[in-house]
This record gives C-alpha cells, structure tokens and sequence, in this order.
C-alpha cells in the first residue's frame, strides 16, 4: 500500500465550524426580501454544493428562478463579507494537530467547494498563511466537488501520486470527490453530515478526532 505523503482538507465542517455565519448571512438575505428564516439545523444539508445551490435551497420554491438566485447570491455575499468571521471557529484540536503534521513532514492542503475569495483568506485567517501548502476554492473554470479535476491540480502542485494524497471531509461529496480523484478517502464524525452517508459514500476511514490522522499517516 502506498504511503501517505499529504492530507488535503475540506474546509466548512472539517476544519471550521462555518455554519453559524452562514446561516446568518443566508437569513439576513431572507429577511430583506420578507421570506421565512431558516433554522439553523437545516442548513448542514443546504451546504456543500457551493453559493449558488446554497442559495437556491434556502428560497422559498414558489419564488425560484435563475434570476433571482444569481441576484441573491450577490445579496449571500455581501453578508457573509461582514460575517464570516463572527462566530466560525476551527475545531477542537485541528491547529495543534495540523502543526504536527507539519512537522512530521506532511504535505496539507484544502480543496472546497466554497468560493476562492472565501477560501483562500479564510484559510488564512484562522490558520496562518504557512499552514497549508497549497489552498483551492472553487473557481467558474473548474468543476466543483466531486469532480476529480481540483484533485489532479492539487497533486500536480505537489508533484505528489493520486494515491499519496487523503482527502479529509465531512460529507458524502467529499467521499466521493476522494475517490473519483483516486485518493484515500477520510471521513469525519465531527461535521455537518453523518457517518451514514460517508459509508455509503464510500469512505475509507472515518475518525472520531483530528488526533486519528496521526494513526494514518504512518510516520
């Protein structure tokens, strides 16, 4: 079995815990337009898909359409600019354990379907500009999770194997985004989704603490 070289992060629900932020800026969007709010629970299901599918889900069905999403996006934007930061925090233990990583000559890097403008200075933010070797959001030219192109961009970055990269995350995308980019797939039962649907998703792994990659990282 090939060894472990990096592990690549998703971002919302596996490094940070976003959804607070997110919920508010998604409801303040609402509020203006005098559509119900919606409850914080919700929206571990909304999220994932990117902005666009973020804001569509929160819109009451009878009012959808292309048009408005795209206007409402801009409205989703302009609030989380201002709030992203309010109360999103990194997980218990996942600072300490990254620097370990590090340390023990890891690559790390973060692949998400959050957009680029959000990624990157967020990323930063709460862990530093030398954390993590390489940071993808997602951009217009290249298809989001699970397609596997953001994966062969990362490895070509490290000069790394498909099969020398994890790919740590919360959802079922994030599993089937690993292995459609023929990396180990990691999931976490600290997130957004449940273990159910990282299973039938088809994780390889899935751990109860940062402290576990530890146990996969085999060094």
């Amino acid at each position: 079995m090939t060894a472990l070289k990096a592990f690549i992060f998703d971002l919302d629900g596996t490094l940070i815990d976003s959804l607070a932020d997110i919920a508010e800026s998604i409801n303040r969007m609402l509020d203006a337009r005098g559509h119900p709010r919606c409850e914080l629970g919700v929206f571990k299901q909304m999220v994932g898909d990117g902005m666009e599918k973020l804001v569509e889900r929160s819109l009451p069905e009878s009012v959808r359409s292309e048009e408005l999403v795209k206007t409402c996006v801009e409205e989703y934007r302009a609030n989380y600019d201002m709030l992203w930061n309010a109360r999103t925090r990194p997980y218990p233990g996942i600072i300490e354990v990254l620097a370990e990583l590090k340390d023990r000559g890891m690559k790390l890097g973060v692949i998400s379907n959050k957009a680029h403008r959000f990624t990157v200075p967020m990323t930063q933010h709460f862990f530093g500009k030398t954390c993590f070797d390489h940071i993808l959001g997602q951009r217009v030219e290249v298809p989001r999770k699970p397609a596997p192109e953001g994966a062969h961009e990362m490895a070509a970055f490290l000069g790394m194997k498909m099969d020398e990269l994890a790919y740590v995350g919360d959802s079922g995308i994030d599993m089937a985004f690993a292995k459609s980019g023929g990396m180990k797939a990691v999931g976490v039962r600290w997130g957004f989704r449940s273990e159910a649907e990282l299973r039938e998703h088809g994780a390889d792994a899935i751990i109860s603490s940062p402290a576990d990659l530890f146990d996969l990282c085999g060094k």
